[in-house]
């Protein structure tokens, strides 16, 4: 059994999901499961209906631009447009109502958002049909992906395992399974947060005990640096599950953050795969790599990072001065990054859009704070960090002949990675400058 999840710019088009046939159709005797999410942009566009609607402006415009999107696909397709006007036209029942009382909840924002992946689950399961394949789409909470309330964060439940299972073994064909959204309990849709479709393909594959999960997206796998920075990046053929799960978190955008987990837990490979270019072997993630893979594989790259600095009188005798500290960040729902320490400071990144002025509000109440947002991340992944001083000694010499002053460092337990926080402004030099030395001067 495989998952073969779809990314947005997978089923962007009519051409994308014809790709996207013919991948699955390639596979069939591998017993795929489809994982798919909202066509690309929807998701964003989904959002600014709710919050149109909710201010009285016109949200019948773009919501017409966006069902003739759709619509326009399934023809393109050469599908029955009616196999969506259900949904359209509950989505526009839910956004009249967002007008008429001028509010939404994050209940409400959730059901707003997954329309996004339900539009997407029926073409791509009706275009699988029209090629052959007997395919049906189904919600993922329906299929027993249940979890908790907390609505635009859900986390899975534990009893979603075994109704993921008992769901799956009743079904033929290939499903075509939303990502992204899960329901809770009651019954509510609830969603897993921004880039969870990755999530949802981990999920369901852990669950069933897949034997890979293939994330199917626009780029040939993981890179050596961000190819918009670094138009000479290399591909990486394999990496460790740790090196992945370093890069998701420190700003690489070919898989999710949270994904890693679920894999890691069932030791299920995770390839990463152009579904532009399916015949490149992509990346394949692995639970341990040999000795001689073990070099650095990226320089991960995160923009518009802020930095709060907290100063107090000296830390020393003063207990639970870094606990008060992390409660505040935890209270106020603000993911934190990377930490720094003293005795009488600290440092901690995160992203810059948060809403950290309330933080700041709280902290000041026993300490000092300063936020500074114009920064930037940058991390060098590897597992060669914790075997060699070769490349710790290599960016911070890179850096300084550069003349560039880290603002912080990072060098973590796990020593995989370095991680340098930087004014923005002096990102993409760094980053050229760092992929020059550590992949081009071998």
């Amino acid at each position: 059994m495989l998952i073969q999840k779809f990314g947005g710019t997978s089923v962007g088009g009519a051409e994308q999901i014809r790709r996207l046939g013919a991948i699955v159709s390639a596979a069939r005797e591998r017993r795929p499961i489809v994982v798919v999410s909202a066509v690309g942009g929807v998701t964003n566009q989904l959002f600014q209906l709710a919050e149109a609607a909710r201010g009285k402006a016109d949200w019948r415009t773009p919501h017409a631009a966006l069902a003739a999107r759709h619509l326009a696909l399934a023809r393109e397709l050469g599908l029955d447009a009616a196999l969506l006007d259900g949904l359209l036209g509950e989505l526009d029942g839910l956004l009249r109502g967002i007008e008429l009382i001028g509010e939404t909840t994050p209940r409400t924002l959730d059901l707003v958002a997954s329309f996004g992946e339900r539009l997407s689950a029926r073409l791509v399961a009706a275009h699988l049909r029209s090629i052959g394949l007997d395919a049906t789409a189904c919600d993922a909470g329906r299929a027993g992906l249940v979890t908790d309330a907390r609505f635009g964060a859900a986390r899975p439940l534990p009893e979603s395992a075994e109704r993921l299972r008992a769901s799956f073994a009743e079904r033929r064909g290939v499903p075509v399974v939303t990502g992204y959204i899960g329901q809770d309990l009651e019954g509510r849709i609830t969603t897993l947060g921004r880039g969870g479709s990755d999530y949802s393909a981990a999920l369901i594959g852990a669950a069933l005990g897949v034997e890979e999960i293939q994330i199917w997206t626009d780029v040939d796998g993981v890179m050596s640096a961000d190819p918009r920075l670094v138009p000479g990046a290399r591909h990486q053929a394999r990496l460790s599950y740790a090196e992945a799960a370093e890069l998701a978190f420190f700003g690489a955008k070919v898989l999710h953050p949270a994904t890693m987990t679920p894999a890691v837990e069932r030791g299920i490979p995770i390839r990463v795969l152009n579904s532009f270019r399916p015949e490149f072997a992509g990346t394949t993630v692995v639970p341990e790599l040999a000795p001689s893979e073990r070099g650095v594989k990226s320089i991960a790259s995160k923009s518009h990072i802020a930095v709060v600095n907290v100063v107090a009188a000296p830390m020393l005798d003063q207990y639970g001065f870094l606990e008060r500290v992390s409660d505040v960040f935890k209270r106020h729902e603000v993911v934190v990054d990377v930490i720094a320490t003293s005795e009488v400071s600290l440092a901690l990144t995160t992203d810059a859009h948060a809403r950290l002025e309330p933080v700041a509000r709280e902290l000041a109440a026993f300490s000092a704070v300063e936020v500074v947002r114009d920064m930037a991340l940058v991390s060098v992944v590897g597992q060669e960090l914790s075997e060699s001083p070769r490349v710790p000694s290599a960016v911070l010499a890179t850096l300084c002949e550069l003349d560039i002053a880290p603002e912080m460092l990072s060098y973590g337990a796990t020593r995989n990675n370095l991680s340098i926080v930087l004014r923005a402004a002096d990102l993409k030099r760094a980053v050229l400058a760092l992929h020059a030395r550590l992949f081009e001067r071998r």
